[in-house]
């Protein structure tokens, strides 16, 4: 594959065009606001019989959006007494939170790691265990366009409430220092990790990896891959609605979060991605509000991004910034 989007130097001058509401903040407030009128009702389970001798794992069920059961992983050194630095870690498109032996780096490592299964996700590539309860109108196959005409009713409104109620669920458990909170993710947990960076204010670091739901605008027009193109096959059905989908789409761009980011972040992107286009993540990045964060750019690679040697990378950055 060529390189298909602007040049470098072009991409680390690039903005989104996409229009902050005029209510972001307001509607991110009551959105929250309602979840927390829910006990948060975390539980953790600790799960026997794993045949893993150097992690401890829990099963975790605590109260996302509207109340609804999510489910998630929690996973220590073994033995651990003390409380650890934290990471928070968000799913890409399409998979769940799987089986808990596929989470054994940041555990190793010498973290509290927390995984979120995704609501309604989970059988594209890894199990999950999270219905979504909620449904939506008319959408076209995926999860791009469920509830798309209306801000309330769009889907990543529940699945960015459940990452923030996520955060506040694993730092309840006694073996996770609140103060030493990371969160990662991704694709789409790269996008779900800008917003939450953007809704909690006193994070100590984020990694969003080849984000996904970035600069909107930009992303419909310029990749005929999906997921983006979930939005433009529903509309090309939908005539004539493309301005209400695109106003719902602005209180979920991952600009716009990066714009309250108060952590520092460390952020990467591939040259050759068509699912997560270079300049919508350099879109965010850009526009990321916190002087302290940096990019790894990888050039000849697709949407796999940097893979392990991103997570390499990851593991040199996060223990300075996590004290660890």
């Amino acid at each position: 594959m060529s390189l298909f989007d602007l040049p470098l130097d072009r991409l680390r001058e690039h903005r989104s065009a996409s229009v902050e509401p005029e209510d972001f903040d307001a509607f991110w407030a009551k959105t929250l606001d309602e979840a927390r009128s829910h006990d948060l009702d975390a539980r953790f389970e600790r799960r026997a019989g794993t045949g893993l001798a150097t992690v401890d794992v829990y099963d975790v069920t605590f109260a996302g959006f509207g109340g609804h059961p999510v489910k998630g992983w929690f996973v220590v050194p073994a033995g651990a007494a003390e409380p650890l630095p934290l990471v928070v870690e968000f799913i890409g498109y399409g998979g769940g939170r799987g089986l808990a032996h596929t989470h054994l780096l940041w555990a190793s490592a010498g973290f509290a790691h927390f995984v979120m299964d995704t609501r309604g996700q989970g059988s594209g590539w890894r199990v999950g265990d999270t219905p979504d309860p909620v449904g939506s109108g008319p959408a076209f196959p995926g999860f791009m366009t469920r509830g798309i005409e209306d801000p309330y009713a769009y889907y990543y409104r529940r699945v960015f409430t459940d990452a923030v109620r996520a955060v506040e669920a694993a730092r309840s458990h006694p073996l996770a220092d609140a103060a030493r909170t990371a969160v990662i993710g991704e694709s789409q947990g790269g996008g779900i990790t800008l917003a939450v960076g953007g809704l909690i204010p006193d994070l100590a670091a984020i990694a969003p990896d080849v984000p996904f739901l970035c600069d909107f605008p930009r992303a419909l027009t310029v990749t005929d891959r999906n997921p983006y193109r979930e939005i433009g096959n529903y509309l090309k059905t939908h005539r004539g609605r493309s301005d209400r989908a695109r106003a719902t789409l602005a209180y979920f761009d991952g600009v716009h979060f990066a714009a309250r980011g108060r952590a520092p972040a460390l952020f990467s992107t591939a040259l050759e991605d068509m699912t997560c286009p270079p300049s919508t993540v350099f879109a965010a990045f850009n526009a990321y509000a916190h002087p302290d964060k940096a990019i790894e750019v990888y050039d000849f690679n697709d949407h796999e991004g940097g893979g392990p040697f991103q997570e390499a990378v990851q593991l040199g950055w996060l223990p300075g910034k996590l004290g660890a």
